[in-house]
């Protein structure tokens, strides 16, 4: 199998933003804000965010901390690890994202988390009316208040926007990219974001950010690992419910929902209804689905998928049929155990499925970019730099100038010891030339 080259990385970003310019409070479309301040001098400060009774605050008073009042009492918390800044303290953060509110303290330029704290049980934060109540203010010795969206602490799940047919979604000389922007925090503190990528830079700018509905239960939530694509006159939207993910919850899963609107999703914050889509797992021991890739090929829709026997084993599935609410299962690679990201590729004219094998696979599976065909059998490995954690084979092909890029990301952190996994990662480019020496290995794993 031929077309396509070796990669070699060219590039790293990392666009921290606490607060999305050009967003404000009050109100808020969803429980992902924050307020951030410099620091001008000795004493306390304090930022609040206000809906209602409720008040969440987070400053600085020999060390950061947070302040909670709602449901009738007051409750403060302090790291005893980590509330002192390592150094001069420059500005302070405050942030929610989803139920998860945190204090930062920015110190050499780089934020980090101070303390953190779940109101689950204690405030609904994906209430809409809660929300559009919710405003922000700042006291003390303090400067450049800034109050608004949250934007991201690293970005992983990148994954190109594309037309049903399977090709990039341009806008002028940017190809366009959702991305799971990282909160400080696990799964449950991030949510997907839209970005442009100008490939000869190759620079990233930050387009908008897009929140969900769930057909099952109110409120608003961070859902991500999300595919976006035109079809025609509307937008689809296939997302992974990650929004509210907690592993030791009885009954824990992770399904698939689609939206679908005729707004501009490309640019700008939004809110979207969703349904469920059912994704087959006929024959497998499932748990949970997601990170979904849909296609359409003349008459028949291709989706690609993960689906896990437990947290956290998992493995690619593919299903088609004439309707994506009539999908039908087709193939799975179920004897991984560590191998997702799953994106559909047209190479020479097949479609194939490129994976990614994360190190806890199987001997033979680990690290590395499989190439599957359509019945998932393994017919070679993609020649990239596979980085830390579980990079998706995100390939934008060349447009003007013969090369290709790979979009990927990392497991590096940010934001302090206090908030572990979760932060990740930087973005991470690698390029190849056509008329290079082929970038796939023929073969299957040992």
């Amino acid at each position: 199998m031929t077309g396509l080259p070796r990669f070699e990385t060219v590039a790293r970003r990392r666009p921290v933003e606490l607060v999305v310019p050009g967003t404000d409070l009050p109100g808020a479309l969803a429980p992902y804000v924050a307020v951030q301040a410099d620091v001008t001098g000795p004493g306390r400060t304090a930022l609040t965010l206000r809906s209602g009774a409720d008040r969440l605050s987070g400053g600085y008073d020999d060390g950061l901390a947070l302040t909670v009042t709602a449901g009738g009492r007051t409750t403060t918390h302090r790291s005893r690890r980590h509330a002192r800044p390592g150094g001069p303290l420059e500005a302070v953060g405050l942030s929610l994202t989803g139920t998860h509110l945190a204090v930062l303290g920015r110190e050499g330029g780089v934020w980090t988390v101070r303390g953190r704290v779940d109101l689950a049980g204690r405030v609904d934060t994906r209430d809409e009316t809660w929300l559009a109540g919710l405003e922000a203010t700042a006291d003390g010795p303090v400067c450049a208040v800034r109050s608004g969206g949250f934007g991201q602490l690293g970005l992983r799940d990148l994954r190109l926007v594309t037309h049903a047919d399977g090709t990039p979604y341009r806008d002028g000389g940017e190809a366009l990219l959702t991305a799971t922007s990282a909160g400080p925090g696990f799964f449950d503190t991030a949510h997907t974001s839209v970005w442009g990528l100008h490939p000869d830079t190759p620079a990233l700018r930050h387009r908008g950010d897009l929140f969900f509905r769930r057909p099952d239960r109110p409120g608003v939530f961070g859902d991500h690992a999300t595919h976006l694509l035109r079809d025609g006159d509307r937008w689809l939207a296939a997302t992974s419910t990650w929004g509210d993910f907690d592993r030791a919850a009885p009954g824990a899963t992770v399904g698939v929902t689609l939206a679908e609107t005729t707004a501009d999703l490309t640019r700008g914050r939004h809110v979207l209804d969703t349904r469920a889509l059912p994704l087959p797992t006929d024959g497998l021991r499932s748990v949970g689905v997601w990170d979904p890739h849909l296609v359409r090929d003349g008459d028949t829709w291709l989706a690609a998928y993960v689906s896990a026997r437990r947290f956290f084993a998992f493995h690619p599935v593919l299903a088609t049929g004439p309707r994506l609410d009539a999908l039908a299962f087709r193939a799975a690679a179920s004897r991984r155990r560590a191998t997702e990201g799953p994106t559909l590729v047209r190479l020479e004219g097949e479609w194939h499925l490129l994976a990614s094998d994360g190190r806890d696979g199987r001997s033979g599976e680990r690290e590395r970019y499989p190439v599957f065909d359509l019945d998932l059998h393994e017919v070679g490995t993609l020649e990239a730099p596979y980085h830390s954690n579980l990079p998706w084979p995100t390939l934008l092909p060349p447009d003007g100038d013969g090369s290709w890029l790979l979009i990927g990301f990392d497991a590096t952190r940010y934001g302090g010891a206090l908030v572990g996994y979760g932060t990740h990662g930087d973005v991470v480019l690698a390029r190849g030339h056509s008329g290079e020496p082929e970038g796939v290995t023929p073969g299957a794993a040992g």
